[in-house]
């Protein structure tokens, strides 16, 4: 296994960040919505510590974690959110459309379960240029509920494509319970249905995710994919924004059991209070240095669309 206490960084450092972001977001000098991922840290961080270079990742709109985790510059990002021309994106896509493929993440998009079949198409062309890496895509629980997720489902068995389906289960679908919209029974029998090795895994452990993810990165490095991960988790702010929600709209003291069960605390022991107090004060420089960055940078220029065609 990874390093206990660099799955631990690589959390704290995501924690903070959606933090300061919470903070800075009210000033309303961010040029885009934004979905923070506090609470489902511990899924970003385990699946992508099995992830080489050549990997590739797709993301939904919630999607910082990711990105960073798969080694996105912060810079880049926290710009992106500002809409600057050093952002990720350009300043054009905003906190939803993070691409860097200097890191190999191909991209995030908000429409759900639109980067499943993207991601297989990615598999797929690596399969018949016989390239090596794989592809691995996050997406909610709300995702399976589309058919262009089982119709990407279908093909990526069919030709045992080198792709990883993540679904982060936090139990909603913007304001919505899973209890209201499925069946109850573990998602992961949908992609067992689809013929695919399929688990379901606590999604607040990074050392659980982590281990279940390196058995199916292994498999599918040996030509043995797809697979799916269902990761039980829950998101601590509301489905777009800076606060929490409000209590009309969550069972109450549910979100105090799901606190109690914080993946950054969890890993916490594994770090003696001294090396947390300096991840912390080495991740507070680079988010200042970042958000100083990003508002010192330039905004786009009118010919950007051009400047940033990036088909090959």
């Amino acid at each position: 296994m990874r390093d206990l206490r660099h799955l631990y960084y690589q959390m704290l450092r995501i924690r903070m960040v959606e933090e300061a972001i919470a903070r800075e977001y009210p000033k309303q000098e961010m040029r885009c919505p934004t979905h923070l991922c506090i609470g489902q840290e511990a899924i970003a961080v385990g699946v992508c510590a099995n992830l080489k270079k050549e990997d590739v990742v797709f993301s939904t709109h919630r999607s910082h974690g990711h990105y960073l985790a798969k080694g996105g510059s912060l810079k880049a990002m926290i710009a992106e959110l500002y809409g600057k021309s050093t952002g990720c994106s350009g300043g054009v896509g905003g906190s939803m459309h993070l691409v860097d493929l200097s890191a190999n993440f191909l991209g995030a998009a908000p429409i759900v379960a639109s980067t499943i079949p993207v991601a297989v198409g990615a598999a797929f062309a690596r399969t018949m240029q016989k390239k090596p890496g794989i592809a691995v895509c996050f997406f909610g629980d709300a995702a399976v509920e589309e058919g262009t997720a089982h119709e990407a489902f279908n093909f990526a068995v069919l030709q045992r494509l080198p792709v990883l389906f993540v679904c982060e289960n936090n139990l909603y679908s913007t304001v919505t319970n899973i209890r209201d919209r499925q069946p109850r029974r573990p998602i992961a029998y949908l992609a067992a249905g689809h013929g695919m090795r399929a688990r379901t895994v606590d999604g607040q452990d990074a050392r659980v995710v982590y281990k279940a993810a390196n058995t199916f990165v292994g498999l599918l490095r040996r030509g043995k994919g797809p697979g799916f991960l269902e990761c039980l988790t829950y998101r601590f702010l509301e489905h777009c924004g800076p606060r929490e929600d409000g209590p009309a709209l969550r069972p109450a003291g549910e979100l105090a059991r799901w606190k109690k069960n914080d993946p950054v605390a969890r890993l916490a022991l594994v770090c003696k209070e001294k090396d947390v107090s300096a991840m912390k004060e080495k991740i507070n420089k680079e988010i200042r240095d970042a958000f100083a960055f990003a508002k010192i940078s330039p905004n786009p220029t009118v010919n950007v669309h051009d400047e940033r065609l990036i088909y090959q």
